[in-house]
């Protein structure tokens, strides 16, 4: 089954590597990506048949999301357990989804 883990905080994703690496040995790594700031990001929609793109920064929340890590598990226990590994790893909270399609 295959989960979305997402980490929180500015510095939290610049652990990525050891998350990489320990995921990598098991199996269980699909993709990790640490993402570009908020202010680096752009809002894509289509309204009228028109594109329009809208350059960040958008909504202020703290914290935002600063990395993912897309898992493949063989159940929701081990997803949970990543989970909490990679928070460990990172030293902040991190959110756990599953997928729909790729489940």
């Amino acid at each position: 089954m295959k989960y979305v883990v997402m980490i929180y905080g500015a510095d939290a994703a610049r652990r990525m590597p050891e998350v990489k690496t320990e995921l990598a040995a098991t199996g269980e790594l699909v993709n990790a990506e640490e993402l570009q700031l908020p202010s680096e990001g752009r809002i894509v929609r289509i309204r009228d048949d028109a594109q329009t793109v809208t350059a960040g920064p958008f909504v202020q929340t703290d914290p935002q999301v600063s990395g993912m890590v897309l898992i493949d598990v063989a159940d929701d226990s081990r997803a949970e357990a990543v989970a909490a590994r990679i928070s460990t790893i990172v030293g902040d909270r991190v959110e756990l989804r599953g997928t729909l399609l790729s489940s």
